[in-house]
């Protein structure tokens, strides 16, 4: 079993070797779920997430041998960059498998760290067969992604720090996907605190821990289905389920829309960039109940790729009530869009787009057709330019 010890060890090893991401207090969250919420930032550690640390512990503890073999790693990103990287620093020749749906800029990050790349698969599941096969033809040393005791105790430095900046911590919030991270935190957090509460945040496409906890073994998903692709994992590690049975307090899972929601509050509030899989800790504070507690979230990388990066502040924009689209249909006669405008700018809603459209009116030769989309402040300030149109007769109809 991994030890208090161990991790230690770990964090003494990776002195001097990884970027320090201090706590970040967060006013915006707290006044928005009524707890007292810090940032643990691994978006911004050294390769882009937290994957450096049980790397480096894995490889430095080879023997010289199979470090003169190389190494092989299957990853949806985060884990290849770490394993590329560590390698790089202590000489060892690493190949990565990653599945071909990874984002170009983590695959392109990777190269660009030495490792070679090889695409396999759709998903990371399909990915880690290939590679254990490849490590069997070519005799290289696997480095597997979280289900291994040297890469979970390295991961478990974060929670080190995060009670050597937070003591008096209550809660950390922790991204899941094969159980690697959660599982190191978890076993330095309770040595440190008893009483602090380890939480992990799974996406209802991807619920892999829930999935085993519920049957009380390792179990595979039928399928997954998530825009968190670094958490996109079939199968846990026997490993860390047996760790987050005994050491996890509790699994809450979100969706896809509170991902983006989530994105948004932190690209704008705190002006960090974090991937999809990273902000399950942000979507899961919604779902935490009770009196003010300090909670810590991990935020656990910011590798994504600038178009999801569009998409995601858009769909948030839709989820957060910030964008409003709506159609109208208005009598074709004279001053009745500067009626509509006249309204919007009452409430202070500023108008995106607009098609002022005749021939989508059913009733062409006496009515026109209207879309208005127009930049809103919440869902309550949507709800209240509703309530006005209604008392001006008209009728309009929410696109989205």
């Amino acid at each position: 079993m991994i030890t208090y010890a161990d991790i230690e060890k770990a964090a003494d090893l990776l002195n001097g070797i990884i970027q320090p991401t201090p706590l970040i207090e967060s006013w915006f969250f707290r006044e928005e779920y009524r707890q007292h919420v810090y940032l643990k930032p691994e978006n911004l550690q050294i390769t882009g997430s937290f994957k450096i640390r049980g790397a480096y512990n894995f490889i430095t503890a080879m023997n010289d041998e199979d470090r003169k073999k190389g190494v092989i790693a299957s990853s949806a990103g985060n884990h290849a960059q770490g394993v590329a990287y560590a390698a790089g620093l202590l000489g060892v020749k690493a190949t990565i498998v990653m599945p071909r749906t990874t984002p170009l800029i983590k695959v392109e990050a990777t190269k660009k760290l030495g490792a070679e790349v090889i695409l396999s698969g759709d998903i990371y599941d399909e990915a880690y067969k290939d590679a254990l096969n490849i490590s069997a033809a070519r005799n290289l040393i696997f480095v597997h992604p979280f289900d291994d005791e040297k890469v979970i105790a390295g991961q478990g430095t974060i929670a080190v720090e995060i009670l050597k900046d937070l003591p008096d911590c209550e809660m950390i919030l922790v991204p899941v996907g094969g159980g690697g991270l959660i599982s190191g935190i978890a076993i330095a957090a309770k040595h440190l605190n008893p009483e602090i509460k380890i939480v992990g945040i799974e996406p209802v496409g991807a619920a892999t821990l829930t999935h085993c906890l519920e049957y009380g073994c390792v179990r595979e998903l039928d399928k997954i289905q998530t825009i968190a692709d670094g958490v996109a994992v079939k199968r846990a590690g026997d490993i860390t389920f047996d760790i987050v049975s005994r050491y996890v307090d509790e699994i809450i899972t979100v969706t896809d829309y509170d991902l983006m929601e989530a994105f948004l509050m932190l690209a704008e509030r705190h002006k960090l960039i974090a991937e999809n899989a990273a902000i399950l800790s942000i979507a899961g504070l919604k779902k935490i109940e009770g009196p003010e507690k300090k909670i810590v979230s991990v935020i656990s990388g910011g590798n994504i790729d600038v178009l999801t990066i569009a998409a995601m502040i858009d769909q948030g924009l839709l989820t957060r009530g910030r964008i409003f689209c709506f159609s109208v249909e208005l009598p074709d006669k004279p001053g009745q869009l500067l009626k509509v405008a006249e309204i919007l700018a009452e409430y202070n809603a500023n108008v995106v787009k607009l098609d002022h459209n005749q021939f989508k009116s059913l009733d062409r030769l006496h009515k026109v057709h209207l879309e208005v989309t127009v930049e809103t402040n919440g869902h309550e300030h949507i709800n209240r330019i509703m309530e006005r149109f209604y008392q001006e007769g008209y009728t309009i109809d929410k696109v989205y």
